[in-house]
């Protein structure tokens, strides 16, 4: 099985380049195909307070078998929970669903600007931080202006920044904002929803690698160096996703692919959701 590359965080804690996101996996199937995903050699899963399967993803954490350092976990502080207290509240409900001693990874989910200071999380996010609870916080759908905000008036500076990245949508600015501030890229929706899969572009650098146009686009994600974690609920489909060690693209392949960015989203806009 390969070994996947870690990434090191601002904080000096690692986490795996590649993980499984638990997107819209209803709950009654979120333990299966989180366990078969940890059984084809994933050890980083993705969720959230708003999937509504936490429970099910600390449920196929703890019959893994696997010890819990070898497996790192995300979650997400919900849109409703951005006063204080409120997302020391959230983060409580979080860990009872996980049902987990300590999460390896909190962010706050969105930024919300139009509905108040999102500042006023972030300070909880800190004290959980600092709590231990919780080995690293960052924040998912932040634009600069937002994380700006955020190292002018807190004092742990975000671990990472997971938003929405794929070759329609690269990101570039945000992406090298985030390098200069030491704040790690996690790339949601890789493929832009299936959307770049027929690209011919894409295409047919998949078949003179000999891999399918997921994988090549994966791949792009890693070689960029963005942290990335597709979902699917087919185990044939987890196995493939991870099967993206035993080939590389040539900075010729990255550069094709980086050109076919449009700035089109598949997900909210930041500076316009509000939850």
């Amino acid at each position: 099985m390969p070994a996947v590359p870690d990434v090191i965080l601002n904080n000096g804690v690692k986490i795996p380049q590649l993980g499984f996101g638990t997107f819209q996996i209803e709950p009654a199937r979120t333990r299966e195909t989180t366990l078969a995903a940890l059984e084809a050699g994933y050890r980083h899963i993705d969720t959230a307070e708003m999937y509504g399967n936490e429970k099910e993803v600390g449920q196929a954490v703890r019959d893994s078998g696997l010890d819990r350092a070898d497996v790192f976990v995300t979650s997400k502080l919900n849109n409703y929970a951005h006063a204080y207290d409120d997302a020391l509240q959230a983060f409580d409900g979080t860990m009872e669903a996980l049902d987990l001693e300590y999460l390896d990874l909190f962010l706050i989910h969105w930024p919300l600007p139009g509905k108040g200071d999102f500042t006023e999380p972030w300070k909880a996010m800190e004290e959980i931080y600092r709590s231990g609870r919780a080995k690293a916080v960052g924040v998912s759908n932040f634009q600069p202006p937002h994380v700006r905000r955020l190292l002018e008036s807190g004092v742990v500076v975000p671990a990472v920044n997971q938003i929405e990245v794929h070759p329609y949508l690269t990101q570039d600015a945000v992406r090298s904002f985030g390098a200069e501030h030491g704040i790690a890229t996690e790339a949601w929706s890789p493929i832009a929803r299936g959307k770049v899969l027929g690209d011919p572009v894409i295409a047919r650098i998949a078949e003179r690698v000999g891999k399918s146009t997921a994988q090549v686009t994966l791949r792009w994600h890693l070689q960029r160096g963005d942290i990335v974690f597709p979902k699917s609920v087919t185990r044939k489909r987890i196995v493939e996703n991870f099967d993206l060690f035993d080939f590389e693209l040539t900075e010729a392949d990255i550069g094709e692919i980086s050109a076919l960015n449009r700035d089109e989203r598949t997900g909210p806009d930041p500076d316009r959701f509000n939850g």
